[in-house]
């Protein structure tokens, strides 16, 4: 096994040798131009590592490891342009720098060179990485409509929301796992393991963004703090805090919800005070504490080396210490 370092630096190698050049330019360069924007790799990552995990040399992994990247980076293509966001990892959005349509087709291309990519493997290989693709990629679909319809809906649930987080971010950090598992032959039940793995991380993954979002460092995490509150943006935050909070509480947070003044950050101040005064702050802590803590437990009924299952839960652990 090596280090996760490795395995970074391996997949963006493999990123750089297969850089869209083709014509016509204004449909391949936004492409190259998005996967070059950054990122943790996460997703990648996890791909590469997995195969060896299970016993498989790591460079049989990376098609599969760059399908999961480009298919990501075009959703994110397409949610920018849905959101009208100028900036992406503090840089020009893809359909600000050219324009909607081209962002339209370039991520269009993105989804379709993904789904290539799978053609380097054969028979078994190939049909199971395309057919847990094709439902992942429904999924976060799915996950991305919910996450529309919840900003006109002022009932949204808490189990609504785990869900919409579910499929719009877990389940491809859990397909990203299982992929290296079908790489390297593991069992079927292997690879379910390693998928509610990386589901129940993935949840864990999205409440920890929430909970940075508000509480972050503004020199480290590496966008706006508070974004999500300037946006009314409905995350477990805010709906704990209508949970647990007092009916002043409430009608505050509310209140403050349905503005969007020039200069929001009196908004954020008040708004981050109910989140830790009403408990919500805490108890979005320990749900994040609570889903890591199920991924952990997956582990064990793994059929792996202590070593391998040790550099999982390392994993695990540095992503909910993040403060990025």
């Amino acid at each position: 096994m090596q280090s996760i370092e490795f395995y970074r630096s391996q997949f963006l190698d493999y990123l750089k040798r297969h850089e869209h050049t083709k014509e016509p330019k204004n449909l391949y360069e936004p492409i190259t131009y998005i996967l070059g924007l950054g990122g943790k790799r996460l997703r990648p990552v996890l791909t590469l590592l997995s195969a060896e995990i299970f016993g498989c040399d790591y460079r049989k992994a990376l098609d599969a490891a760059l399908a999961v990247e480009t298919f990501h980076n075009f959703s994110l293509v397409h949610d920018d342009i849905m959101d009208d966001a100028p900036l992406r990892r503090g840089k020009t959005t893809v359909h600000e720098k050219w324009d909607i349509n081209t962002g339209i087709l370039s991520g269009d291309a993105m989804l379709i060179t993904a789904y290539q990519l799978f053609e380097n493997y054969d028979g078994d290989t190939f049909k199971n990485l395309a057919k847990l693709f094709s439902k992942t990629a429904l999924e976060v679909c799915e996950g991305q409509q919910y996450d529309i319809d919840f900003e006109d809906r002022d009932d949204v649930t808490l189990p609504e929301y785990l869900k919409m987080i579910e499929y719009k971010t877990a389940v491809l950090v859990a397909a990203a796992l299982q992929m290296g598992g079908i790489v390297a032959k593991a069992s079927e039940g292997e690879q379910k393991l390693i998928y509610d793995f990386g589901l129940n991380l993935g949840i864990a993954f999205q409440l920890q963004d929430d909970y940075l979002d508000a509480f972050g460092d503004p020199e480290t995490f590496g966008k706006q703090v508070g974004g999500d509150i300037i946006e009314n943006k409905k995350t477990y935050l805010y709906l704990n805090a209508l949970e647990l909070g007092s009916a002043e509480q409430k009608k505050e947070l509310m209140d403050m919800y349905s503005i969007q003044p020039k200069d929001p950050s009196a908004k954020v101040d008040t708004i981050k005070e109910i989140f830790k005064d009403s408990g919500s702050a805490e108890k979005t802590q320990e749900a994040i504490a609570e889903y890591t803590e199920k991924a952990f437990s997956v582990l064990a009924e793994l059929n792996i080396s202590e070593d391998k299952k040790a550099i999982l839960e390392n994993f695990g652990s540095s992503l909910m210490m993040r403060q990025v």
